[in-house]
């Protein structure tokens, strides 16, 4: 078993559950954060401060490291290849925290976030590192973009609610990505990790209205209508403006998570059974994500 492992975006909602994995595992956890004082992390792991975006931060945080998680938070891979230059000095295996939405079969991807994440992909591909990919679906956090909504009323209003998704709870990617971090057998591997069922946003909002106890309503919006809610959710560090070219690529990444969701309407995302596959268990439903996540609706 490999006994060191750092983990970016420790403090976030996918790395933080991979902590808590990695820990339960009985793996020394390592965990870079730009502030380790407010990282309220749980006591044996060692924090350190570190920013993804200056590789000469990150140095004594890959000390002893075996093995990386990597979460990316920034909309372009301009600063990847000091990060990837910096590991395989010291690790041997890292695992990336992709999207489901890559093709390998083009050449240019088809929106910012999918071109964004085939780069890194691709510079991980040619590092020389052990490497595991893995490409999630929609993350079932994302639905939190509709919690003040939720808190103050009964009605979501948000564009193409017929939008079908395999959203996947952020312990399943955890979950895949702790086995992937120590053990055999995970080298080149391009998991697609989704939950176990493709749910249209109407149905999302109504199973968490059923979850919270208060029945709640989808309300259709024009997409135009839906941009400026979602750049003013999509809120970004100091650190992520400085390697965007002012608000365009934020803009550009709205524009293709719009597009995105009305080709969902008629082609729902996938469902796979990698979770189950992996780790032995299936995947959490949405409702149980919903469950697990309920006090942030009230």
């Amino acid at each position: 078993m490999t006994q060191r492992i750092l983990v970016t975006g420790s403090t976030g909602n996918v790395g933080r559950q991979v902590v808590y994995y990695l820990q339960g595992m009985g793996v020394t956890v390592r965990a870079m954060t730009r502030n380790p004082e407010s990282a309220g992390l749980p006591d044996g792991v060692e924090v350190v401060r570190g920013d993804l975006s200056a590789p000469a931060s990150f140095g004594p945080g890959l000390d002893g490291v075996e093995a990386v998680f990597l979460v990316w938070p920034f909309g372009t891979a301009k600063a990847a290849p000091g990060l990837l230059e910096a590991v395989t000095k010291h690790a041997r295996r890292i695992v990336y925290l992709s999207s489901m939405s890559v093709r390998d079969d083009l050449r240019q991807q088809s929106d910012p976030i999918s071109a964004f994440h085939a780069d890194i992909e691709r510079l991980i591909e040619q590092s020389g590192l052990e490497w595991t990919l893995l490409r999630a679906s929609g993350f079932a956090a994302n639905t939190l973009v509709w919690a003040p909504w939720i808190r103050t009323g009964d009605v979501v209003r948000w564009p193409y609610g017929a939008a079908s998704r395999s959203l996947i709870h952020e312990r399943d990617i955890a979950a895949v990505a702790a086995r992937a971090l120590t053990g055999d057998g995970h080298g080149a591997k391009k998991y697609i990790v989704t939950g176990p069922e493709a749910l249209t946003q109407v149905e999302q909002v109504h199973i968490i209205g059923e979850t919270i106890g208060r029945p709640l309503r989808y309300e259709e919006i024009p997409a135009k209508s839906a941009r400026q809610r979602l750049l003013t959710a999509w809120g970004l560090p100091p650190s992520v403006a400085r390697l965007l070219p002012a608000w365009s690529r934020i803009r550009q990444m709205a524009d293709g998570a719009l597009d995105g969701w009305g080709k969902m309407v008629n082609e729902p995302e996938i469902v796979t059974h990698t979770v189950q596959e992996v780790t032995g268990k299936p995947a959490r439903t949405f409702r149980e994500w919903a469950s697990d996540h309920a006090d942030d609706f009230r």
